[in-house]
């Protein structure tokens, strides 16, 4: 018997639903129920009626998965597969910039530690992020943890003060501007796409800026046969079930997510064989987060 065979049988002996981001390999996608980013998947993570998740991505998604479902058995196939922006903010930040600003509403990417999302109003993600932030009452939004998110943002709500904080994604700001101008030089009739979590000069050479099903969506349904694609190369693996016929270039050499790359077939199987690394919350800590995910749910629709 082959490993997907293992991993579909022991999925339906024990009621496990896979969950998979578009940033983990291919093989990975292949043997998911859903595939998707992160809003998609923490949509699906509310309504599965699976008793255990098993959510093919890094720490962060395994944990609001948890605090969503707090009475289902969520399992990581990599326990050290992290999110390195999820960290980058601070309580001691947050606390600065309420006391500079009275009605401030603190919105976090949901790219980010529970902790975080304890200190925060709202949640949002790449694909809703403009649209939650509207809605806001608040003049002044302090968004965290990502500053190149934020700052698009903040261009989309020109009548929003958005006051950003330092953190970034690593893989999205290691696609330079000047990456760009080569992949265009060497691709003269392809348009190019890029996430949000890019830098601000990348993205002003961008034919289409969006989350990672954005980008998706727009590659497939756009009338043109060449693209570039500015963000991790795991959407690739989707575009060419859709459209298998487009020719797609990265950005740049190893435009990968390394903590997304840990997530493999064996650990897949490992997890649903024997049960290894859930993911557990402290109660009091998933009940106050809880709150800002369920505000993001209840905006985003």
């Amino acid at each position: 018997m082959s490993i997907v065979e293992d991993i579909i049988r022991l999925k339906e002996e024990k009621n496990a639903v896979i969950l998979a981001h578009y940033y983990v390999d291919e093989e990975v996608q292949d043997i998911a129920d859903y595939i998707g980013d992160s809003f998609y998947l923490s949509k699906v993570a509310t309504k599965t009626d699976a008793d255990r998740i098993i959510f093919c991505g890094v720490e962060f998604m395994g944990e609001s998965a948890k605090i969503l479902n707090p009475d289902k058995c969520v399992f990581m196939p990599d326990a050290t597969a992290d999110c390195p922006m999820a960290h980058m903010a601070t309580g001691e930040e947050i606390e600065k910039v309420k006391a500079q600003y009275e009605d401030v509403a603190v919105v976090c990417y949901i790219n980010s530690t529970a902790e975080l999302k304890t200190m925060a109003d709202v949640c949002v993600t790449s694909s809703n992020a403009v649209k939650i932030v509207r809605k806001l009452p608040n003049e002044n939004i302090f968004f965290i943890p990502d500053r190149n998110l934020g700052s698009y943002v903040a261009e989309q709500v020109p009548e929003k003060n958005i006051i950003l904080n330092a953190g970034c994604c690593p893989r999205h700001v290691a696609i330079t501007a000047d990456k760009v101008k080569e992949a265009k030089a060497a691709h003269p009739n392809a348009l190019f796409a890029a996430h949000p979590e890019c830098t601000k000069d990348v993205l002003v050479q961008a034919d289409y800026i969006g989350s990672t099903s954005g980008i998706i969506d727009y590659v497939v349904n756009t009338n043109h046969d060449e693209f570039i694609i500015g963000t991790v190369d795991g959407v690739f693996a989707e575009i060419k079930k859709q459209a298998p016929g487009k020719k797609l270039y990265t950005v740049k050499d190893q435009q990968v997510c390394v903590n997304m790359k840990k997530v493999t077939l064996e650990k897949v199987l490992d997890v649903l064989a024997h049960d290894t690394n859930e993911v557990f919350v402290e109660k009091n800590l998933a009940e106050k987060s809880m709150k800002s995910l369920q505000k993001m749910l209840e905006l985003g629709q």
